[in-house]
């Protein structure tokens, strides 16, 4: 029996190990963000335009990389993959709640939570793409982020509440995953 259970173990495990392989980052965001092909999609019109925000409020592990973080990423890679062009992705991400302090350097960061902060180069390179990021003022506030805590190019909002409607009169959609 725990003969034919490890060779159970061990088929799975290829299983998942071959759907894994399928997904890969880039184009535009290397090493974040995996995409897989799909066959048989839905065409994107030709000179689709995207204008979206992502809202992340709930903070990950100490020390570990925010999924939310990585989601913008792969919207970014997934539709540029699929030939969007770059300059026609226009993003914003609102963060509030425990994530503010993910949006910190490593000392500050590690101040809080007694790891490094696995976010930041994620953060850099999604501001590379063109992706804007705002803070919660209040949650800010809340958890004893200044704006002057921030990692360059975060800027402080008045509020999540007041970015997201100030993003939807810009025209931004919201992405609720």
């Amino acid at each position: 029996m725990k003969i034919l259970f490890s060779i159970f173990i061990l088929l799975l495990s290829q299983c998942v190990y071959a759907q894994s392989e399928q997904f890969k980052t880039g184009p535009a965001i290397e090493n974040y963000g995996q995409v897989a092909k799909v066959d048989g999609m839905q065409a994107l019109p030709e000179n689709t335009k995207f204008k979206v925000s992502f809202d992340v409020y709930k903070m990950a592990e100490p020390g570990q990389l925010n999924r939310a973080f990585d989601s913008v990423a792969r919207f970014i890679n997934m539709h540029v993959a699929n030939g969007v062009r770059a300059e026609n992705i226009e993003l914003a991400v609102v963060v509030h709640g425990g994530s503010v302090k993910e949006m910190t350097p490593n000392d500050f960061y590690k101040k809080q939570t007694g790891a490094e902060n696995a976010n930041i180069e994620l953060i850099q390179q999604l501001q590379k793409q063109g992706v804007s990021i705002y803070v919660c003022g209040q949650s800010a506030t809340y958890h004893g982020v200044k704006s002057t805590d921030l990692l360059p190019g975060v800027e402080m909002s008045l509020s999540a509440m007041t970015a997201h409607a100030l993003l939807q009169q810009q025209g931004y959609t919201l992405n609720p995953f």
